[in-house]
C-alpha cells in the first residue's frame, strides 16, 4: 500500500496532458467518450486513494486499538499520521467541491427549464423573442433546443438548419450527460481542470461535425458559426451546450479541414490511463485489508 496507494495520484497528472493532443488528432465523439470514462475513472481512483490515505488515523482511533491490545497485537499505522490527517482534510475538500458543482448543475438545470415553461411538452424548438442572439440545447427528457429570435434572425436558412442540427446533436448524443461527469470528475480532482475543458470543446466539434454531415456541407457549416459567433459578440448563454461558445476559431478552422480519423489505438491508450490510476488504487486497497487482517488475527 505504501507505494500503490499513491500511483492514483500521480498518474493523474498524465491524462491532462494527453487530452488536448487526444482532441486534436481523434474523430471527437471518440475522443469525448474516451476522455470522460478515463477522467471519472481518475477522478474515484483519486478519490479513493484518499479514503485509504486517511485510514491511517484507523490505529488512533480508542475502540481499535483497544481491541488489538486485547488481543495482543499492535495496530501499525500503514503511512505516516500526518499524511492521513491531510487526506482526510483534503476529502472535506472535495466532498464540499463536489457538492458545490451538483447544485451548480442541477440550478443551471432549473433555469433552462424554466425558459421552457408554457411551452407544450412535446415541442422541441422554442423560438424567445429577445434581441439577445443565443442558442442552446437544454438537455433533459424532452431535451429542447431554445433559440433567439436575433440568432435566427441574423442567419441565413441554411445556416438556420446548420444550428437546429448541432444543437439537435447535442441531445441526440447526450451530450450534456458528457459534460456534467467531465465536470464532477474535475470537482473532484483539480488536476482533471484541462480534460473538462477538452470534453467541452469536443462535444461541441462533435455538434459541428454532426451539422456538417445532416446539411451536406463543411462550408456552409463554417460560416453558420463564424455569423453565429460575430452576431453573438460576448454574450454568453451560461449553458455549456450553447452553438457560439468554446474555441468558435479552432472549430471552423476544424470544419475547413478533414474530419480526424477514428483513432481506435489511441482511444484504448486514453482508457488504459484511466483504468491504471483504478487498479493502482484497487491493489492498495487489498493492501490495506491484508494489514489490518494480519495485526487483528
Amino acid at each position: 500500500m505504501r507505494i500503490d496507494v499513491y500511483t492514483p495520484l500521480l498518474l493523474s497528472l498524465l491524462l491532462p496532458l494527453v487530452g488536448p493532443v487526444i482532441g486534436r488528432r481523434v474523430a471527437p465523439a471518440l475522443a469525448a467518450r474516451a476522455l470522460t470514462f478515463a477522467a471519472v475513472l481518475t477522478a474515484a481512483a483519486t478519490t479513493w486513494s484518499l479514503v485509504l490515505l486517511a485510514t491511517a488515523l484507523l490505529g488512533d482511533a480508542p475502540p481499535v486499538v483497544a481491541e488489538a491490545r486485547e488481543d495482543g497485537h499492535r495496530l501499525a499505522d500503514p503511512v505516516p499520521g500526518v499524511i492521513g490527517i491531510a487526506a482526510a482534510l483534503t476529502l472535506a475538500v472535495v466532498a464540499r467541491r463536489v457538492l458545490r458543482a451538483v447544485r451548480a448543475e442541477r440550478g443551471t438545470r432549473r433555469s433552462l427549464r424554466r425558459l421552457c415553461a408554457g411551452h407544450p411538452p412535446d415541442t422541441e424548438l422554442i423560438v424567445a423573442d429577445s434581441a439577445l442572439p443565443q442558442a442552446f440545447a437544454i438537455p433533459g427528457r424532452p431535451g429542447r433546443i431554445l433559440v433567439t429570435s436575433a440568432m435566427l434572425g441574423a442567419l441565413r436558412p441554411p445556416e438556420r438548419r446548420v444550428l437546429l442540427a448541432h444543437e439537435r446533436a447535442h441531445l441526440d448524443h447526450r451530450h450534456g450527460f458528457l459534460v456534467t461527469a467531465a465536470s464532477l470528475a474535475a470537482a473532484a480532482n483539480p488536476l482533471l481542470r484541462p480534460v473538462r475543458s477538452t470534453v467541452m470543446f469536443l462535444v461541441e466539434r462533435w455538434a459541428d461535425e454532426q451539422a456538417a454531415a445532416a446539411v451536406g456541407d463543411r462550408d456552409t457549416t463554417a460560416r453558420a458559426l463564424a455569423r453565429a459567433a460575430l452576431t453573438a459578440g460576448g454574450a454568453r448563454a451560461g449553458c455549456a451546450l450553447s452553438f457560439t461558445d468554446h474555441a468558435v476559431t479552432r472549430r471552423i478552422a476544424a470544419l475547413q479541414t478533414a474530419p480526424p480519423p477514428r483513432l481506435w489505438t489511441a482511444a484504448a491508450a486514453v482508457l488504459a490511463l484511466g483504468a491504471l490510476p483504478a487498479l493502482g488504487a484497487a491493489d492498495a486497497t487489498g493492501d490495506l485489508i491484508g494489514l489490518l487482517a494480519g495485526a487483528l488475527s
